[in-house]
């Protein structure tokens, strides 16, 4: 297990590694395995970099992010800017229904409403507005259309979480009621944490995951 101090260490790294990270930008401090992140950044999309490249270590129990995006005077956009920007992004991602997708922006924050299938949709519209140009921040409140029965959702996630090979899937446990799925168990890291939601939100029928599996190191 690995001491607060090499933890830290470990993510400040991974910072640096990161390309689309600036480490001076950021900043971290860790509790009992808990990292916080801090600093200000130029855009959304070098927080969310900040962010994925700290859930792949190993021996991060949680993250908080208090990262602040404050954008330099070349990347200013009126609210209409950005919202024309995000219906464009959707209408050009062929993984999106753009014609079921609502977009509104206020304070150069996104918020996008609507209803699709599947959850990879709905991925997809959040990663196509990511790295526009003015955009301090993403809400992705597009829901799902319920598919299948709850006994079927939940042999599917099993099945998906046996097929990967990163998984210990006798470490977690299913349990399904309508669409809802609530994951728990535990597992090595927060990349793997997020693998399982990740098979869980691709089964038919699944509209809401909750994510109660826990990391140990």
């Amino acid at each position: 297990m690995k001491s607060d101090t090499e933890l830290q260490k470990n993510v400040l790294d991974e910072l640096r590694w990161e390309p689309g990270v600036k480490a001076t930008d950021v900043g971290a401090t860790v509790n009992d395995g808990v990292v916080t992140l801090g600093g200000t950044v130029d855009s959304f999309a070098e927080k969310w970099a900040a962010e994925r490249a700290v859930k792949r270590l190993p021996g991060v129990k949680a993250l908080a992010i208090e990262i602040e995006v404050k954008l330099p005077g070349s990347s200013e956009r009126t609210d209409a800017d950005i919202a024309r920007a995000a219906e464009n992004a959707l209408e050009w991602n062929v993984s999106v229904p753009h014609d079921r997708i609502k977009v509104t922006a206020e304070r150069g924050f996104l918020t996008l409403e609507g209803e699709v299938d599947w959850q990879f949709q709905r991925s997809a519209a959040e990663g196509a507005v990511h790295y526009l140009v003015g955009v301090k921040g993403v809400t992705n409140e597009i829901t799902l259309k319920p598919m299948a029965a709850p006994t079927e959702i939940k042999e599917k996630i099993e099945a998906a979480l046996k097929r990967n090979a990163i998984l210990e899937a006798h470490q977690i446990k299913v349990q399904a009621e309508g669409g809802k799925v609530t994951l728990s168990g535990s597992v090595r890291s927060w990349a793997e944490r997020d693998e399982a939601e990740s098979a869980a939100w691709a089964a038919p029928g699944a509209t809401e995951v909750r994510n109660l599996i826990t990391v140990s190191s």
